[in-house]
């Protein structure tokens, strides 16, 4: 019986390849150039956002009735249940244990905070789609969205399915799910919380904005319906190839079961790997999944999501990602793919083929630009350095691949950008091992918690000048455009700041100890630095897929300035690296030139564009 099972299976997750593999194979020449610029393969739009990264339960409670239960902490890190529980208040200190927490008794900081749960959800995302159009984004990125027991939902519970808990029926979809066979896709259904992803994904396009999810194709939860399956049923289970097993359990023997989790994980069982990536079973499900979420209910792609970035992607091998790469673009041949690859460059090179994936979280671009324009020294590097540096940056890909890569300063596994500017001078951010541990406030007594001051979000604005001119699409993790501060994971998913909830002010420390009180608000000239940034971006083609060409490196002034020119379009971005106010002369033939950051005219004169500009500052000039 079981081997019926299994070869019927198989049947039917053959014909659904079939069926995806003839998918839009009719796509001519006219149609990719529709897609892509000439020589590259990277989705012209991919060049032109400006992204924002959003933490689903972090970001805002939309709705209160479906709160996470204490039942829904099964599965997730730390494995054992809390004696006490709640839905952790939006506006609290964040070191503040609250009454249900010491109530436990636990000295252990970090299972407090990763027992936490605030509510976000969906509707709440849904509800500030004004806010993210009103700042200017014309993508999102999305953490797990998935079902999961934790609140990072990087134990994924399966793929077909938005969690519950971030939609209006969570009783009700679980009992929807209870009469599916995951191998069977006929039987899977649409929940309410599917159904609201699919809302959420409309509104975002009909305001311009594109959406991608989080793949999270290396490993799955504990309470993954394959592994209770592996897990009930041992060598029986039709699972049982699906993961690393090193032994089942076997009363004879004295065997028990083992396998192997991520990075020694055991929460977060490993997928099996062969010669070629994936094994078959649970490759079958992850393209099933992907093509349900691309083209939802055969409905067509403008209803489903544009794109994937891929989560430890260095963790699954190449063969693997090159399958999937066809599937993707045989669904949508505009899908975007960028994956986590925290490495030196060299070792991302294979990645961005053409054949792989279209960009990556450009980490690299934060380590350059922090090394010149934040670090101390000797942690600093010169402005002849930072320009080699990003040259090797720009030229270690093929064609487009830096224009589509997403260039971040901040992310869920990184401290704030704030925080980092704080603590600049603890480590090197580029030493990524080290750096991780050194920058998490819970491990770190030394690491200081406080939140950035004038002169620091001074320094944040002036990355953000960068950020916003140069090569690559910006990535804006949610709340660094308010000056949210937070050290490495798990305090660097803070709860979303908004105007309209009570925040307590910050006094308390990892220790339980007091600090100086820091008040917890929206910094509103922060916003609209970024607001204004992102405009400017959005308004300008040249700096968006623009030339690059740098004018200017110099170490003795700490001085940079560079090009960016598209169909005569030009614009000159200056940088004054230094602690005084500065006289900038940029070599340049002729023109007149405005200031679109801090207003003037400026024409040239001898071949000089020359400009003052103010300490840690920039000029961005467009040629009139």
């Amino acid at each position: 019986m079981i081997k019926i099972l299994k070869f019927t299976v198989y049947i039917i997750f053959f014909a659904f390849f079939i069926s995806c593999n003839n998918k839009n194979e009719e796509n001519n020449s006219e149609t990719m150039e529709k897609y892509y610029d000439e020589g590259e393969f990277v989705p012209v739009w991919a060049k032109t956002a400006v992204w924002y990264q959003i933490f689903p339960e972090r970001f805002r409670n939309g709705d209160t009735t479906n709160d996470p239960t204490i039942n829904n902490l099964f599965g997730a890190d730390p494995q054992e249940m809390p004696k006490q529980w709640q839905i952790h208040p939006w506006g609290s200190d964040w070191y503040k244990l609250q009454p249900y927490e010491l109530a436990n008794g636990e000295p252990e900081l970090w299972k407090h905070l990763l027992r936490r749960r605030y509510g976000g959800d969906l509707q709440g995302i849904i509800d500030e789609l004004d806010y993210l159009s009103e700042l200017g984004i014309t993508a999102i990125y999305f953490n797990p969205v998935f079902m999961a027991p934790s609140l990072h939902k990087y134990d994924g519970s399966c793929y077909h399915h938005i969690d519950p808990n971030f939609g209006p029926d969570p009783k009700g979809d679980i009992e929807l799910m209870k009469h599916e066979n995951p191998l069977d896709t006929s039987t899977w259904v649409w929940t309410s919380a599917d159904e609201l992803a699919l809302e959420l994904i409309k509104k975002a396009h009909d305001k311009g904005i594109r959406i991608i999810f989080d793949g999270v194709f290396n490993h799955m939860g504990i309470n993954s319906f394959a592994f209770q399956d592996l897990l009930k049923n041992q060598e029986k289970s039709p699972y049982k190839d699906w993961f690393i097993v090193k032994s089942f359990d076997n009363p004879e023997t004295g065997e028990k079961f083992e396998y192997v989790g991520w990075f020694g994980v055991a929460s977060l069982p490993e997928l099996k790997e062969d010669e070629n990536g994936i094994v078959q079973g649970p490759k079958n499900y992850i393209f099933a999944s992907t093509e349900r979420w691309m083209n939802p209910k055969g409905m067509g792609t403008e209803y489903g999501i544009d794109g994937w970035r891929l989560d430890v992607a260095f963790c699954v091998g190449h063969p693997f990602w090159k399958d999937w790469r066809k599937h993707v673009r045989s669904i949508n041949p505009e899908a975007y793919l960028t994956a986590e690859i925290v490495d030196v460059p060299e070792k991302v090179v294979p990645y961005m083929q053409g054949d792989e994936f279209d960009g990556e979280m450009n980490y690299n671009f934060a380590f350059t630009c922090v090394e010149f324009f934040v670090n101390p020294e000797p942690l600093n590097i010169s402005a002849t350095e930072f320009n080699k540096k990003l040259e090797e940056l720009r030229n270690l890909y093929p064609k487009g691949v830096a224009y589509a890569s997403m260039n971040l300063f901040g992310s869920h596994d990184v401290n704030r950008i704030g925080s980092y500017i704080v603590n600049r001078g603890i480590g090197l951010f580029r030493n990524w091992g080290e750096y991780f541990g050194i920058s998490k406030a819970i491990d770190n007594p030394d690491y200081n918690v406080r939140k950035p001051n004038e002169e620091e979000i001074r320094l944040q604005k002036l990355l953000v000048i960068m950020q916003m001119t140069y090569v690559g699409a910006p990535m804006v993790y949610y709340g660094d455009e308010i000056g949210m501060w937070g050290a490495n994971d798990p305090c660097c998913r803070k709860p979303m700041i908004w105007d309209d909830i009570v925040y307590e002010t910050e006094t308390f420390l990892p220790d339980q100890t007091q600090r100086p009180p820091d008040k917890v608000e929206q910094n509103k000239d922060l916003f609209a630095h970024y607001q204004k940034l992102i405009k400017i971006r959005n308004e300008h083609k040249s700096l968006q897929i623009g030339s690059y060409k740098t004018l200017l490196a110099d170490d003795e002034k700490n001085i940079f300035a560079f090009e960016r020119e598209y169909q005569g379009e030009i614009i000159v971005v200056a940088f004054n690296n230094s602690d005084n106010n500065q006289i900038v002369e940029i070599p340049y033939k002729e023109g007149n030139f405005e200031d679109l950051l801090n207003g003037g005219k400026f024409d040239v004169v001898k071949d000089f564009l020359t400009v003052e500009i103010e300490s840690k500052w920039g000029a961005i000039l467009l040629k009139k």
